[in-house]
């Protein structure tokens, strides 16, 4: 397929999926950032993690975004007293006809809020973070696929750690975005108060077919990616790994960079991002617009970093302002 017509039909379908974007505006005032990557997880089947403080409308948007689409939708407050079988069901004991019957638990879900996904033990977020990886579950003896699509949006408060347990990098890895939300501005915060008071339940909520949803996945996948933004994704994945070798003096400050998973995810989220421009290509802009969001958790800082008070955001940010662009 031609770029041209590949373009007039990312137009066409893009403006059916933006449609979601304006139901979900409906609810949530401002919030762009995390209404758009809401939509690049649905569009790239990528899960989520998300970092705000309490009371930032992070269970609205997912919980409005699953019944927009009309999906099957599930908060699991995560507690230190979880278990795994908590999470993915159990056997129970029938004495009637003396057999074991499996009991599905709340990840059987299309979309699944876990909320302070740090506040469970490991046991409890391997649990989750197996059958985000494999898209299945193993309760006793008998595995079981997830519905589809399936898509996890974990949630973290960035200030409250104590009695938390923070994932570990691997675990953390397999999260396709990071997504940083931030107080309102006063006229947000001023809208906000009025629509809860009129009533945010009584907004009614006009359906998106998820076949939409489906045609537009497709379609993601065959946005064009020229080369040479192939190979820029590459090398802005590699600075963060060998800094000198890319002109960049940035090796005291990065413990650990990247893994190649940010390269996939990196690719997958630009195609997105253009989709949602109603492009049927990827610029360098669309790269740049999405790796703070896929390297923020994959790049581990080092001491030196810490004590000088920088986060992954500053590093990447110096990366992306002094790596040469296509």
């Amino acid at each position: 397929m031609e770029i041209q017509e590949l373009t007039e039909r990312v137009e066409r379908e893009s403006v059916a999926v933006r449609s979601i974007v304006t139901e979900l505006e409906k609810v949530i005032v401002g919030q762009k950032g995390l209404i758009d990557r809401l939509l690049i997880g649905m569009l790239c089947d990528g899960h989520l993690l998300i970092e705000g403080l309490p009371g930032l409308a992070k269970t609205t948007a997912v919980k409005r975004l699953a019944s927009i689409i009309d999906l099957s939708f599930q908060r699991i407050q995560f507690t230190p007293d979880l278990l795994p079988a908590d999470i993915t069901g159990t056997q129970i004991y029938r004495p009637d006809t003396a057999q074991f019957e499996v009991k599905k638990g709340p990840i059987f879900h299309n979309i699944i809020l876990a909320d302070e996904i740090n506040r469970a033990p490991a046991k409890v977020q391997s649990a989750l973070l197996e059958a985000m990886q494999e898209k299945q579950v193993t309760v006793g003896s008998e595995t079981f696929m997830l519905p589809l699509p399936f898509l996890v949006l974990a949630t973290q408060n960035p200030i409250e750690q104590e009695g938390t347990y923070p994932l570990p990098e691997a675990q953390i890895d397999r999260f396709m975005l990071k997504i940083k939300i931030g107080y309102p501005a006063e006229s947000e915060e001023k809208e906000i108060m009025k629509r809860v008071y009129s009533g945010i339940d009584k907004i009614p909520v006009k359906k998106v077919d998820a076949s939409v949803l489906a045609a537009a996945k497709n379609l993601v996948s065959r946005i064009h990616m020229e080369e040479k933004v192939l190979d820029y994704i590459v090398r802005l994945v590699n600075t963060t790994r060998r800094p000198a070798e890319f002109g960049l003096d940035l090796r005291h400050l990065i413990a650990y960079g990247a893994s190649p998973r940010a390269s996939i995810f990196l690719g997958l989220a630009a195609r997105a991002h253009a989709f949602l421009a109603g492009r049927g290509y990827v610029t360098p802009q669309d790269v740049k617009s999405m790796a703070p969001d896929v390297l923020r958790h994959r790049i581990l800082l080092s001491y030196e970093a810490e004590a000088d008070g920088l986060s992954a955001d500053d590093i990447i940010f110096q990366i992306l302002e002094r790596l040469e662009v296509p």
